[in-house]
């Protein structure tokens, strides 16, 4: 018999389960109004199932539903009452608005942002620092616009875009706003809203002339870089100290104008990249901070990048549990939802994991009855205890 010390009376989905407090998933739901008219299937229930969909990687309704009723015993251990069939999962993400998951998320977020922020061991360039920037989601039906030309044969796949914002010291969305694909990324800034004194980050698909003059006026600071074809003279050249990095060519202030004519000033950094053999220019309306600080902030931004990655790869938007923007921004949300529970779980874990790596393990095991943060700790001791043995007393046929 197996007497595994990392026995636990839940299995791993309930642990992860746990991450959640039903009760603000009650209230959410309570505001938005959205167990209205429903007779079984609750706001809860559809995000347990919509949780353990995106855990196992399920495909397609059919999948979801199978994979659930053959865990029948163990119904009680996830909440619900009933499994939902095919048609009330398909269903509840037509009907049930996205909004709901997305305050849930941003009730997590606001739960654990801190313990997330106190956890990051790396220091970003600049206090205060927010990170902006988007990522399409193809998808196979014209749902949503998609960007380019259309094909002249076949039909051009729509796509919606997933325009973010997160806190260089969280390494998670703070805001999170979605769009077809066609729609330009700079209307984005708008919505930003940031505070005095704050540094964005973004890349030059975000140029927006007028905003980045009223966020001059309102002390907001921004970093990004300049596009090949934009227009400037140069005002005034300052001189580089001999304490800032040789790579530095040029920090100068230049004049620019917007599609109304109105001229404005803003900062220019050249700065040469080694490795790539490359010039990179960089425009901020920051002119304290050093020049080559100026460059290891815009360095910063690739922290998003690697959160996209993180969630794409994990977590793959490739197929949806429904044909509409509603049913897509809730498999959406919930993958937020999931990512931001497991950095949870990766920064409690007494033993360094690579996040795939322990998303893998979990998914793999989400009905294992076995007592996570103790396996995280130590996922060896139990093959240690058995190689450990002494060979005699394991064999049935010594003399």
């Amino acid at each position: 018999m197996n007497k595994s010390k990392n026995f636990s009376g839940q299995p791993i989905i309930k642990q992860v389960l746990n991450f959640l407090d039903p009760k603000d998933v009650y209230r959410t739901a309570k505001k938005h109004n959205s167990d209205r008219y429903t007779k079984k299937f609750s706001t809860y229930d559809h995000l347990v199932t919509m949780i353990f969909a995106v855990i196992s990687g399920c495909n397609s309704l059919r999948e979801v539903t199978s994979i659930m009723l053959a865990c029948e015993g163990k119904i009680n251990h996830l909440g619900l009452r009933d499994f939902p069939k095919r048609s009330t999962l398909s269903d509840a993400n037509k009907r049930r608005s996205a909004e709901v998951f997305a305050d849930i998320y941003s009730g997590l977020y606001k739960r654990y942002h801190r313990f997330l922020s106190d956890s990051r061991t790396r220091e970003p360039a600049i206090k205060d620092l927010k990170i902006v920037d988007s990522s399409t989601i193809a998808l196979f039906s014209d749902i949503l616009r998609g960007v380019g030309r259309n094909p002249l044969n076949g039909k051009k796949k729509g796509g919606i875009k997933m325009h973010t914002m997160i806190n260089a010291m969280e390494d998670v969305p703070c805001l999170i706003k979605f769009s077809d694909a066609a729609t330009h990324d700079h209307t984005f800034l708008k919505e930003l809203g940031l505070k005095k004194g704050s540094y964005v980050v973004f890349d030059k698909g975000y140029v927006d002339y007028q905003q980045y003059e009223q966020w001059t006026l309102d002390g907001i600071y921004f970093v990004t870089r300049q596009k090949s074809n934009a227009r400037y003279t140069s005002f005034e050249e300052f001189d580089i100290p001999n304490n800032v990095d040789d790579a530095v060519l040029k920090d100068e202030k230049i004049t620019l104008s917007d599609k109304e004519g109105n001229e404005f000033h803003l900062r220019r950094i050249a700065f040469w990249h080694q490795e790539k053999s490359k010039v990179y220019e960089f425009i901020t309306n920051n002119y304290e901070v050093e020049a080559d600080r100026i460059t290891d902030i815009y360095k910063n931004r690739w922290q998003i990048e690697t959160m996209f990655k993180r969630l794409k790869q994990n977590f793959p938007l490739k197929y949806f549990l429904g044909d509409n923007q509603n049913a897509i921004e809730i498999q959406i949300w919930v993958s937020l939802i999931i990512q931001l529970i497991m950095l949870v779980i990766q920064r409690k874990a007494q033993r360094s994991w690579a996040y795939s790596n322990m998303v893998s393990v979990i998914r793999h095991h989400l009905m294992t009855y076995i007592d996570l943060f103790k396996f995280l700790k130590n996922p060896d001791s139990k093959w240690e205890e058995i190689t450990t043995k002494n060979i005699g007393q394991l064999s049935f046929f010594d003399p």
